[in-house]
């Protein structure tokens, strides 16, 4: 089986455009900060009066991050290599993950955290998980590992050419345990055939990239896939805490970082909300530059629009169903032992319907029958005892006296299972129907 993997920055490099900032300590923090045009974007200061995403745990999945970075250090948690089975750390040269990590939880460093880089969601926790997907498990195994270890973010700013059934199930098992899978649509401007995987497995959210004007960047690949988009262009991030220790790149790595911080910020606000409804939120309060207003959403290009944390965590927005916009995956064939098929709409209504399903009978049809079969019963029943009630009125009352076996005893109602899976209807304007639906 051949896999490709592609880290989501231009032209498959790990730094874009870099930018070292070499000059005087106080002038080239300065120059970062001010650098960071998407947290003016998105007016953080007014953000994180309102949340910061303290107590939530982003897992970074991607070539390691840097723990000892002054922006990051007390905010990695310790990980694990599913490359090398060494450390999370990054070998030398890699940066990538580390530029992510910042991007999502950076405090910056110094007098108030005033210098160097800090991220959209700075008290969250980074779960450092070092995998590249290329084996064929794809990145199943990292993904079960982020959500057994605390997660409820898991940022995937990478992609691989093969599909995987192990990535499937893992998806599948991420959202069993309310934990959004998010990650980038790619970097060549095509459309739907150039989005890999995981951003072409449903039930995970895929985004897109846009420059600071909110138009879309050239280069952001678009289609079906993609539900929202966010800051991509000359974003400055932190690099590599020996060399180089702040670069600017462009790609929609970066997107799906601020897309995962988002998200983070929205889980400490609003903790009793599904991640679909955090979702929600966010495409209910995205925005559309003026060129793409009046647009059917979702857009083939921005999704939803561009995310706008600030009116996602103000706004009264209804919560909607469980899954929002997100297309749920259904089961895969042969689920790993103690997992509950996922499908669209359904939260899993126990092992005989799933049994049922697997043997490709649908719940439905496992209902009609055993209706069916209750019919027959109560019908044989009632033949019965219209015989022995005859035969009673004759010779007396049946052998044993009153109570005897098939004469009353415990009656177990039948409970007919909730709805039928895969299918849920919301008020109607609640939001656009997802894609592919």
């Amino acid at each position: 089986m051949s896999f490709t993997r592609k880290l989501r920055v231009v032209s498959g490099a790990v730094v874009a455009g870099a930018l070292l900032f070499g000059t005087a300590p106080v002038a080239s923090a300065d120059q970062i900060r001010d650098a960071q045009w998407p947290l003016k974007a998105f007016d953080a200061e007014k953000i994180w009066e309102l949340s910061t995403g303290k107590g939530v745990t982003v897992a970074v999945i991607d070539d390691g991050v840097d723990s000892r970075h002054p922006d990051l250090k007390g905010n990695v948690l310790p990980g694990k290599d599913f490359n090398d089975g060494g450390s999370a750390d990054p070998e030398d040269g890699d940066t990538h993950g580390t530029q992510m990590a910042s991007e999502i939880a950076g405090h910056g460093h110094g007098p108030g955290g005033a210098s160097g880089v800090k991220g959209l969601a700075p008290d969250a926790k980074i779960l450092p998980v070092r995998d590249s997907g290329t084996t064929e498990k794809g990145f199943g195994p990292a993904i079960r590992y982020s959500v057994d270890h605390g997660a409820s973010v898991i940022n995937i700013s990478q992609a691989v050419s093969t599909k995987s059934d192990g990535d499937v199930e893992a998806i599948a098992y991420a959202l069993k345990h309310d934990v959004l899978v998010v990650t980038s649509s790619g970097n060549e401007g095509k459309g739907a055939e150039a989005i890999e995987y995981p951003g072409s497995y449903p039930g995970v959210l895929t985004v897109g990239g846009v420059q600071n004007s909110g138009e879309i960047w050239s280069k952001s690949n678009y289609g079906p896939p993609v539900l929202l988009s966010a800051p991509a262009v000359g974003i400055v991030s932190a690099g590599n805490s020996g060399t180089s220790m702040y670069q600017k790149g462009t790609g929609t790595s970066d997107a799906t970082a601020y897309v995962s911080a988002s998200i983070a910020l929205l889980r400490e606000k609003f903790p009793d909300l599904s991640v679909g409804q955090l979702v929600n939120r966010l495409t209910k309060s995205a925005g559309l530059p003026a060129s793409a207003k009046g647009s059917q959403l979702p857009d083939q290009k921005y999704g939803y629009g561009f995310i706008q944390p600030l009116a996602a965590l103000k706004r009264d927005i209804p919560a909607g169903p469980k899954n929002g916009p997100l297309k749920m995956p259904t089961a895969a064939s042969s689920p790993a032992a103690g997992d509950s098929a996922v499908s669209q709409g359904n939260d899993g209504s126990g092992d005989s319907t799933q049994a049922a399903s697997k043997a490709g009978m649908s719940p439905l049809f496992i209902v009609i029958i055993v209706v069916g079969g209750l019919v027959v019963i109560g019908i044989v029943l009632a033949i019965v005892l219209m015989v022995v009630r005859r035969k009673g009125r004759r010779n007396g009352p049946p052998p044993g006296g009153p109570g005897a076996p098939g004469f009353g005893g415990q009656q177990v109602p039948y409970q007919q299972q909730g709805g039928v899976p895969g299918q849920y209807s919301a008020p109607p304007g609640q939001y656009p129907p997802p894609p592919g639906q």
